[in-house]
Order: C-alpha cells, then structure tokens, then sequence
C-alpha cells in the first residue's frame, strides 16, 4: 500500500512538473514584433491547413503522397521560422533547478500518451465505424515503404511543433495560447473528414501545448510528438491485427 502510494505521489510529482508549473523565463517582444508573428502566423495556417486537407485524401499508394507531406513540412516550418523567435525552453529537475532541456520528461509524456492510445485501441477494435477511421489513416503507411513513411512522420511532427507550439503559440498571446493552439490543430484536421485523426489531434495538441507553456520552448513537444507519432505507426497496425 505504502508502495502505491509513493507510486502515485511521483506520478503527480511529474506531471506537475511537466504540465502545470510553468519554468521562468523571459520570451517578451516589441508589440510591432508580436502583430507581424500574427500575420505570419495567419498566413502560414491557411496555407498549411489547405495542403493538408488536400494531402489525407490522396488515395493509400498514390505517389503525390509524399511531396504533397513534404510540402506541408516545408510550409509549418518556414513559417514558423519567419515567424520571428523560437526558443527550445527549459524543464523542471529533480534537484528543484528549472535550467535543464526537457529531454526525459518529454520522451516520458510521449511514452504514456502511446500507452493511452495502444489501450484505447482495445475499445476502437471493437467498434467498426473507429475501426474503419483508424484504418483510414494507416493506409498510407501500408501501401508505403516503412522507412519512408517514417520520415514523413518524423518531418511532419517536427515541422507541426515548430508552427502550432511555436510560431502560433507566441502568437496567441499568453493567456489562452493552450486552448487556442489546441482547437486550431484539431481542426485543421477536421477537412480530413476523419473523426478520429481531429481526435487524436486534439489530445496531442492538448499535452504539447500544456508542455509548451511550462518549458517555454518546442524542443518538449516535438520530441513527444515525434515519439507518439513514430510509435502510432509501428505500433497501432500490429496491435489492430491482433485485436481484430
């Protein structure tokens, strides 16, 4: 009993340092700074939001596939590189120092948000309307060379940080940035048509943004982006087949 308690406490004792407690530091800009991160910003998601809608219906196996992913990169991130200042951020340690890079907190949030989504995976497996979603997504990957499809996955999660918990985070100001940055990703995902992609966008957006306000930087939410997306797509399919 003693044992789970003490489980629990370091658990909550994570999380809070990872997603509630925000690391300080000092990230201000001039307001002709933030107006113009604004217009950029503005700029960037129609462009990437268009190409993206048009990417996830190009049939699984169509070679357009793949430039169409790689220019969607290149979009989120020039845009977020004009955008003006990103910063990596920094993460809470263990000895109660706030000046580390969030490297293991972010690999750990990326570890248990796979394990949520491989156990909800037992629940969609059932269902065939989530089923038939979730296979939606995965076809690409199996029409595709797996390296492949890997790097298009890893570009994709770097490039998508550096915008939506970068650039456009900046630009929403500090008060509602996670809640901005989290409906605005999910539904750039919403011309998809695919129900379960806007979900899982949503939950994704949701932990990252909450990563981004504490760390103050993108180098946290693109390593557990990078890990949860990488992890989807060698994962997921072998766990479906098994739950099928």
């Amino acid at each position: 009993m003693t044992r789970g308690l003490g489980i629990a406490s370091e658990l909550r004792a994570f999380l809070t340092a990872a997603l509630v407690a925000p690391v300080p530091r000092d990230h201000g800009q001039s307001d002709a700074a933030f107006r113009r991160r604004r217009v950029v910003a503005l700029v960037t998601l129609v462009l990437g939001a268009v190409i993206l809608a048009l990417a996830l219906r190009i049939p699984p196996g169509d070679s357009a596939f793949y430039p169409a992913t790689f220019a969607l990169a290149a979009v989120w991130s020039i845009g977020a590189l004009l955008s003006g200042p990103l910063h990596l951020g920094r993460a809470h340690t263990r000895s109660g120092r706030s000046d580390a890079r969030p490297w293991v907190q972010s690999l750990a949030l990326g570890g248990l948000l796979v394990g949520v989504f491989l156990a909800g995976a037992v629940i969609v497996a059932r269902i065939p309307p989530l089923l038939a979603a979730v296979d939606a997504v995965l076809d690409h990957a199996r029409y595709a060379s797996l390296p492949v499809i890997l790097a298009v996955v890893v570009l994709n999660g770097i490039a998508e940080e550096l915008y939506f918990r970068g650039a456009l985070f900046a630009a929403a100001g500090r008060r509602h940035a996670v809640a901005v940055t989290t409906l605005v990703y999910a539904a750039t995902t919403a011309g998809t048509g695919n129900p379960m992609l806007v979900l899982a966008a949503a939950l994704l957006g949701l932990l990252t943004g909450l990563q981004r306000r504490v760390t103050g930087g993108v180098l946290g939410p693109i390593l557990t982006h990078v890990l949860w997306s990488s992890s989807m797509l060698v994962l997921l399919p072998a766990v479906l087949e098994v739950l099928r």
